[in-house]
């Protein structure tokens, strides 16, 4: 990787499906599927009152247990639905964990020099996350790396992983070259180059 080869760390880029199950998503998903179908209801009996019957109570539970269960799927299958359900804080959160456990999984930080460079794209999330070893403190700041996450962004809204991760160490290397980041002599690669792929949770 020409990357590696100009700087002399060791990069690992990867791409996640999701960070984290969500369990959370599908229930929010029922509650808001409940909460409008009976505002819908209640506004239904009131403009037309002579419609209640004696099964109009039954009707009315089935009907909001059947759309909140409907709004329940759609929020569990549709990733579009469930990114609106989507604590930011929360997701911000997991991909994190997420990437600092690959992190360590993978052994990034068993370089010489302790310069192993993880690159972490959540697809679900559309977040993404630099774990940088030891050997980078002190020369490259956290605006830094949040600068290159900012090149990748434009990408990832508009679903292109790839595209954003090609970005991303385009501009890894314009910065630590700028950084006086340098290959010594007989550098070799002590990581694999490959794009690591996971389905995540």
């Amino acid at each position: 990787m020409r990357l590696e080869a100009g700087t002399g760390i060791q990069v690992v880029p990867a791409v996640v499906g999701r960070a984290d199950s969500y369990p959370e998503i599908p229930w929010k998903g029922f509650a808001l599927g409940a909460s409008l179908a009976g505002f819908g209801l209640v506004v239904s009996d009131a403009l037309r009152p002579q419609w209640v019957t004696a099964t109009t109570a039954i009707i009315h539970v089935v009907a909001v247990l059947g759309i909140a269960a409907a709004c329940a799927l759609v929020a569990g299958f549709a990733p579009s639905i469930a990114r609106l359900l989507l604590n930011q804080r929360r997701a911000e959160g997991e991909v994190r964990q997420f990437a600092q456990s690959m992190f360590l999984r993978r052994a990034i930080f068993a370089t010489r020099n302790r310069t192993g460079l993880l690159v972490l794209v959540s697809v679900f999330e559309r977040r993404v996350e630099i774990v940088a070893d030891t050997g980078f403190d002190g020369r490259v700041a956290d605006s830094d790396w949040h600068n290159v996450i900012g090149r990748m962004t434009p990408h990832l809204r508009q679903g292109h992983p790839f595209a954003a991760l090609r970005d991303a160490l385009g501009a890894v290397d314009t910065l630590l070259t700028s950084k006086g980041f340098t290959a010594g002599p007989g550098g070799a690669d002590e990581l694999p180059n490959a794009a690591v792929q996971e389905r995540g949770e």
